[in-house]
């Protein structure tokens, strides 16, 4: 076991494109068991950071390790393998599976059966089928959609959609969570509903790096945040601190700082 407080070690990460510097020097770390939040004006190059840590690009440079493992090079189903796994800004739901069957697909980086052994049915990827359907079924029950498994998912409504592809990143039983704006388009309640899931997964023991806009959101749950204003790194601290930097509020509200 790995007892190194620092699961995420993000050190100098750099991404060009071109003459474009998306992401520059940006280093800080994600410790175990925190809710951190990554903020900014649109265009600060949060989703980049995010398309890096999980190996949908490679930075131009720079280091990622986690649980001390660098994983610059591995490909994203790799990445999930070693326990980071993200959700994205558009709800990428499948088309025709029921609510269970999408949060089923979760479960299979963590699975061994391949489509021989399914397709003829042997038992021990029946026994391990059984598995995923009630490793499922528990991240359901733990976003509050147990009672609609036998619906399609893209018939939802759009807040439980939400919720449904946080159900679906649990059932890989991720050591660190990568979300990419999961308030987006949610209404009050829901957004409070969200606050309250994430506090209590933090408090089990997982750790959250969060991209999100919603600013009552962002300094409810976190532990601590990091601001980025055109791809560099301008301001870390607690919610507190940065709320009141004279450096946020000029980047990211839009107000000269006196």
């Amino acid at each position: 076991m790995n007892d190194d407080p620092v699961l995420l070690d993000i050190d100098g990460v750099t991404k060009r494109f071109g003459g474009l510097a998306a992401l520059k020097d940006v280093s800080f770390t994600v410790s175990r068991g925190e809710i951190k939040a990554l903020i900014g004006p649109n265009g600060a190059g949060k989703t980049t950071l995010f398309d890096v840590l999980t190996g949908i690009l490679r930075p131009t440079t720079g280091r990622v390790a986690l649980k001390g493992e660098i994983v610059l090079g591995l490909r994203p189903d790799q990445i999930t393998d070693l326990g980071m796994i993200r959700t994205f800004q558009t709800i990428q739901l499948f088309e025709g599976m029921t609510v269970l069957e999408n949060a089923m697909v979760g479960c299979h980086s963590r699975t061994s059966a391949g489509f021989v052994s399914c397709g003829f049915l042997m038992p021990w990827a029946l026994g391990e089928e059984k598995l995923i359907r009630r490793e499922a079924t528990r991240t359901l029950e733990e976003v509050g959609l147990e009672t609609r498994a036998s619906e399609i998912g893209t018939n939802l409504p759009y807040g439980q959609q939400r919720m449904l592809e946080l159900a679906r990143a649990l059932a890989s039983q991720p050591d660190i969570l990568l979300l990419d704006e999961p308030a987006a388009g949610l209404n009050q309640y829901e957004t409070g509903e969200l606050s309250g899931l994430l506090t209590r997964l933090r408090d089990k023991g997982l750790t959250i790096l969060i991209v999100e806009h919603d600013m009552g959101l962002v300094m409810d749950i976190s532990d601590e945040v990091v601001v980025l204003d055109y791809g560099e790194v301008i301001a870390r601290g607690t919610p507190e601190v940065v709320q009141n930097d004279p450096r946020v509020i000029e980047a990211y509200l839009g107000i000269e700082a006196e």
